[in-house]
């Protein structure tokens, strides 16, 4: 167990029990909702489309085969799993790094990329439905700092 052992451990008040369970609720539900609706428009499933999105994103339209599990917040095995079903579409080429002959990296192809152009107004509308429409009124960039704090803490 973590933390500082000479403060006691204070019980969560009822705020922060119900804001808690349903950050675990938000966490399930989120991406499978998403997911779900790309599908259902015959678009990406979230997870290629989001390694797509981070090849575009990337120099060279290219990462390592680790850093790009990272990005996507997949195991490399995971990873390696959605690059096959890219690559078999043509979406993905897999290359040696020029830096690391051992070393793999993705490659987005010109066909991946028209691909996540096209899935990505279905992305923006499943977002914008099953998320930021639910936070109108909320501080969003204290609410992404906050998110982006919690998300690089220790």
């Amino acid at each position: 167990m973590s933390g500082n052992s000479a403060e006691p451990l204070r019980p969560l008040n009822p705020d922060e029990e119900a804001l808690v369970r349903s950050l675990g609720q938000l966490m399930f539900v989120l991406p499978r909702a998403i997911d779900a609706d790309m599908t259902g428009d015959r678009q990406l499933p979230l997870t290629e489309y989001t390694a797509l999105r981070v090849l575009s994103e990337a120099p060279g339209r290219q990462l390592r085969m680790n850093e790009l599990a990272a990005e996507c917040q997949l195991s490399l095995s995971g990873m390696t799993r959605t690059i096959t079903r890219l690559e078999t579409q043509g979406l993905v080429e897999r290359v040696r790094s020029e830096q690391d002959a051992r070393g793999w990296n993705a490659v987005l192809t010109a066909a991946g990329f028209t691909r996540l152009e096209e899935s990505w107004p279905s992305h923006l509308a499943a977002v914008r439905r099953r998320f930021l429409d639910h936070l109108e009124g909320f501080d969003l960039v204290q609410l992404a700092r906050a998110f982006r704090q919690i998300g690089t803490a220790d």
